[in-house]
């Protein structure tokens, strides 16, 4: 259990778990078209985080890193495969999140919101621009900032 979430409920928690792979489908399926290199840009993103992470979610990614392509897939797998729809659902969901960062210390859900903002913008570049890097979509632009999800006051 990562000490920073003690006063969450099971379900909290498993929705924080969760935001990477919701964070990675939002953005690679923001244009219609998920692909390989964007969704491995989001595993090799999150076992790197494990141990080069900001020290205050260190604990989150070596939680989440060892099952995350996994229930990355799952979680795509239980999505429509209709991309707006998609989109329209995962917002839904990230948005649930603004609650559960009302209950953790105001530091280190400042850090996630910026990780989770981090792999967006690593996940939008992977499959556009030259050779296929380096460019973000407009599709993806819109979303990358992660506007539904707030930082607590």
């Amino acid at each position: 259990m990562i000490s920073e979430l003690k006063n969450l409920s099971e379900s909290e928690i498993d929705l924080l778990k969760k935001i990477p792979a919701m964070v990675t489908i939002l953005i690679a399926g923001a244009d219609d078209q998920i692909s390989k290199s964007e969704l491995k840009e989001a595993v090799n993103l999150t076992k790197i985080k494990q141990s080069k992470a900001r020290k205050e979610l260190l604990g989150y990614y070596q939680e989440i890193a060892p099952d995350f392509e996994q229930s990355l897939n799952e979680l795509l797998n239980s999505y429509p495969q209709d991309a707006e729809v998609r989109s329209k659902q995962v917002i839904e969901e990230l948005e649930r999140l603004n609650e559960i960062l009302k209950k953790v210390d105001k530091d280190w859900a400042t850090q996630f919101v910026s990780s989770m903002k981090d792999i967006a913008k690593k996940v939008a570049e992977a499959a556009g621009g030259v050779f296929g890097y380096l460019s973000i979509g407009y599709e993806e632009s819109k979303l990358i900032d992660l506007n539904m999800i707030k930082v607590p006051n």
